[in-house]
């Protein structure tokens, strides 16, 4: 690869590269051979951990993305460098120190890195970066790391715990907390793993990033969009426990803890979508697309 000053762009790199596509042929068959096992383990995780089945959505998108996408590709400069040789090597080290730790994580974002740097090698810095969005959306599919989901899940647990203790005395219900753990008068109400709003989380910061993207053209409107879920999150999540001890306290405990406690996760997620909503309606209140300078 050398610096030739006669740069092309994709569109009319593509056309001899169509009739010549070996290369390119070569590169997706060797991807396939390294990471078809550690794909079909990642489409398992998805259907198997409801924390991440949100996972499903993010090969549509990112298709659709490069589908969106298709005009500024053509139009972007081809320029292969060797400054992204680096990168590739990277990529096949993360992949096997994953293999040799038995890490998941790591042979997963192998492949992003690896693709960044083939990108990067064989296409050049520009293309790279309109596909940067692209890759990061990939990244979206991939579980987190055990050390650092647990990480998150426990304050998340905790902080979900004294929302609900905050806002039951409020409604003359007394509490006493203990962590993570809420005594009511009726029974004892733990905040579990799975209660800890992570889940709806993972799926509400995906949907936010979507949601952003296909909706807002200004790229500040889209940080914001994907940011506000969190808190959206964590407040919805707060009020599903908040929910949850008002029928064990008022209600029927058994029907609390079963119905009523997977019903209104469902109905917290799509008031979290509302939240959204308003949270785009609200920018496009204050600040008019119109004034937008991104």
């Amino acid at each position: 690869m050398n610096s030739n000053p006669r740069l092309t762009t994709a569109a009319t790199w593509m056309s001899p590269a169509l009739e010549d596509s070996g290369p390119a042929l070569l590169v997706c068959l060797l991807l396939l051979l390294l990471y078809h096992g550690i794909a079909v383990k990642l489409v398992t995780d998805w259907y198997e951990l409801p924390d991440f089945s949100h996972g499903f959505l993010i090969p549509f998108f990112a298709a659709f993305l490069l589908w969106d996408k298709r005009h500024q590709l053509q139009r972007t400069v081809v320029a292969p460098s060797w400054a992204g040789v680096w990168l590739v090597a990277l990529g096949l080290f993360t992949l096997i120190l994953g293999i040799f730790g038995a890490d998941l994580f790591l042979q997963r974002i192998s492949f992003v890195l690896l693709t960044a740097g083939l990108l990067w090698t064989l296409l050049g810095r520009a293309m790279l970066y309109q596909l940067v969005f692209v890759l990061f959306v990939l990244l979206l599919a991939i579980p987190l790391p055990t050390i650092l989901f647990n990480q998150i899940t426990f304050p998340l647990q905790i902080l979900a715990s004294k929302l609900a203790s905050a806002l039951l005395p409020l409604a003359e219900v007394p509490v006493l907390r203990e962590g993570n753990v809420i005594q009511l008068p009726t029974m004892q109400l733990e905040v579990a793993e799975a209660c800890s709003g992570i889940r709806s989380l993972m799926s509400l910061f995906t949907v936010a990033v979507i949601y952003g993207y296909l909706l807002e053209r200004s790229n500040w409107r889209r940080v914001v969009m994907a940011l506000s879920s969190i808190p959206i999150a964590v407040a919805a999540n707060g009020a599903r426990i908040f929910g949850t001890g008002l029928c064990v306290q008022y209600w029927d405990p058994e029907k609390a803890m079963g119905f009523f406690h997977e019903f209104s996760g469902w109905l917290m997620f799509l008031v979290s979508l509302g939240c959204l909503y308003l949270v785009h309606l609200t920018m496009r209140l204050l600040v008019p697309e119109g004034r937008s300078s991104v």
